[in-house]
């Protein structure tokens, strides 16, 4: 019998990204237009960054979330919302003073990286699970496991269901832990993101490996950067996970031929659907993650 695969689209990250094509979607009104344009083109989830309009770097603040949310809550369509709750873990080190902190630092402690999350109660946020040597130089994504316990209270408390972000095995080790301990609401939801350096590279055996590691009755998407996404996505898929596609990670169609998202999802469920299984809409992931409607402050409901 099909199954039924939640497509997910990274709408646009905090990475550098606004420069080399120009489909990245910066402002809160380009985000939420990507957005709708995903979900008509088949995504459950949209996955939602917010980035600075004027500098085009990603941004933690509450008026862009805030925007973006009102725009998709209020068209015809109506994805699962899951907004990145990642923002604040930067910290970069002067390698010559490590205890000198250098530009590029954005580094706040659990509850501060969630005031969006509190106010608009998305229906998933993300929590990183783990610190990690982020790329070259002196670059590190800070997510300790007093960090990590506070905030998964704080997402739990909240009702929001947490996509736990998997940079590499011993994240993934944490996270059961964190399922073990009763701070992860069932079916834990797990993201296994392969090839960022310098976390899990995108191996197959290791994806294999990983899967392995997930407790019982869990839900999981892989997903792996750029040339890979497409390709990893179906391996995703075989593995008995989820997809997620989008400019986040990827920025090309196919080689020298820019994508948008609603694009890549296009090629998501085009090849769920070879491999002979269905697409979930919205309202089927909700069911197979087992997700609650909130009701943000103000009395506006979660879902338009």
């Amino acid at each position: 019998m099909p199954r039924r695969v939640i497509i997910t689209c990274a709408l646009t990250g905090a990475g550098d990204t606004a420069g080399r094509n120009e489909n990245v979607p910066v402002t809160p009104e380009e985000i939420a237009a990507d957005a709708i344009a995903a979900a008509r083109a088949g995504a459950s989830i949209v996955h939602i960054h917010v980035r600075d309009p004027q500098t085009t770097l990603g941004s933690r603040e509450v008026a862009h979330y805030r925007e973006v949310v009102r725009i998709v809550r209020a068209s015809d369509v109506d994805p699962v919302l899951n907004l990145t709750a990642g923002m604040g873990g930067d910290l970069v080190l002067d390698p010559q003073r490590p205890t000198t902190q250098q530009e590029g630092t954005d580094l706040v402690n659990a509850t501060d990286r969630l005031p969006h999350v509190e106010e608009l109660l998305p229906e998933i946020c993300t929590i990183d699970c783990g610190s990690l040597n982020f790329g070259e130089g002196s670059n590190l994504y800070v997510s300790t496991p007093d960090m990590l316990r506070e905030g998964a209270a704080r997402i739990q408390q909240l009702g929001v269901k947490p996509e736990m972000e998997i940079f590499d095995t011993g994240n993934l080790w944490f996270a059961n832990v964190l399922v073990e301990e009763g701070l992860i609401d069932p079916p834990p939801m797990y993201q296994l993101c392969m090839g960022i350096p310098y976390g899990a590279p995108a191996d197959p055996g290791l994806l294999q490996a990983m899967v392995h590691m997930l407790p019982a009755g869990a839900e999981f998407t892989s997903f792996a950067l750029g040339r890979n996404q497409l390709p990893w996505a179906a391996r995703s898929v075989l593995a008995g996970g989820h997809v997620r596609v989008g400019l986040e990670d990827n920025l090309y169609l196919s080689k020298g031929v820019k994508a948008t998202n609603a694009q890549l999802t296009e090629r998501a469920v085009g090849l769920v659907e070879s491999l002979g299984e269905n697409v979930a809409t919205p309202d089927e992931a909700r069911e197979i993650l087992d997700l609650t409607v909130q009701v943000p402050s103000g009395g506006e409901g979660a879902r338009g």
